[in-house]
């Protein structure tokens, strides 16, 4: 395992630089939450989620040492993985096959074949999507990249850190929401160089972290929620469980009642679109009596999303 450390988000940053766009934060003016509240609005991010910064971070550093092979690169993504893996592809020039479970909203799978990646429909779970592109790259030679458990791939995610704390440099807590924990292993790795608090936020019944931290060790879990073609992972990767083990790192579960709730919540009063992932960290802002600090940024990451249900 590789123990991510800031000097990583550090490198990413910089290898990224003038790729991906500045993250755009909003202040959310809500009475029911004390303090000053933050929205990060990284859905606005290159292919509508965070995921642009560690795909682009990942191809880069390939590109730079001169490792892309001419197979190109392959991943397994619910959707937006695979999505910015292909933009990062398509900006280096080299090609992409993404494998997605058959469950993937019809959203991503048309945005990707719009990126020009060659789609592969595999299985109902990402588990098995995975199982599927593994035994490509080792028959083709395609570079594997991966949707979360790669230093690459989670160094990049934690670039919107530094980001956020240049606007906000008394930031107290920072909301992710976690599947396998690529996200949350960068944020809180970077969030604890400036002695920011991380809130890892996950479905009650798709907790692939929660269950690692109680277990001690990572540990497979069912899959069955509302959020579950972004935050569908089967076990967190141990690079975000032992990040996620500091003192500064705190676990919350939500329902998906509260997560769909969110989700209307930030459409009705604000007019913004976002997937259930995206809602699931801002519904762990209104479900919990958190005590998060004074000033708290909720980070919402993605917004490739069937909005139908919302403004029909």
């Amino acid at each position: 395992m590789h123990q991510l450390t800031y000097g990583d988000v550090k490198a990413a940053t910089d290898r990224i630089a003038g790729h991906i766009r500045p993250i755009t934060l909003a202040p959310a003016g809500r009475e029911d939450c004390p303090g000053e509240v933050w929205l990060a609005l990284e859905f606005m991010q290159h292919t509508g989620s965070f995921k642009a910064r560690g795909a682009q971070n990942f191809v880069q550093a390939h590109r730079d040492a001169a490792t892309l092979p001419d197979a190109g690169v392959t991943i397994a993504s619910g959707g937006n993985a695979g999505l910015a893996c292909a933009w990062a592809a398509r900006q280096q020039g080299v090609r992409a096959t993404v494998f997605l479970p058959t469950t993937a909203p019809a959203v991503k799978v048309a945005k990707l074949r719009g990126y020009g990646a060659e789609v592969r429909l595999v299985g109902t779970e990402y588990a098995e999507a995975l199982a599927a592109c593994e035994e490509f790259a080792a028959a083709t030679g395609a570079l594997a990249s991966h949707a979360y458990d790669h230093p690459l791939i989670a160094a990049g995610a934690g670039t919107l850190v530094d980001e956020i704390h240049r606007q906000i440099p008394d930031l107290d807590s920072i909301v992710v929401a976690v599947g396998g924990g690529g996200l949350l292993a960068g944020v809180a790795t970077a969030a604890r160089h400036h002695g920011i608090h991380t809130i890892a936020v996950e479905p009650e019944n798709s907790r692939a972290l929660n269950a690692a931290l109680e277990a001690g060790h990572p540990v497979d879990v069912p899959v069955d929620s509302v959020a579950a073609d972004s935050l569908g992972a089967r076990r967190a990767s141990a690079t975000a469980l032992a990040a996620a083990q500091q003192d500064d790192v705190y676990s919350v579960l939500v329902p998906d009642a509260e997560i769909v709730r969110a989700r209307r919540t930030l459409w009705d009063e604000r007019r913004i679109v976002v997937e259930h992932a995206a809602a699931t960290a801002f519904a762990g802002l209104l479900n919990t009596d958190h005590g998060y600090g004074e000033k708290v940024c909720v980070v919402l990451c993605g917004a490739n999303t069937d909005p139908s249900d919302l403004v029909g």
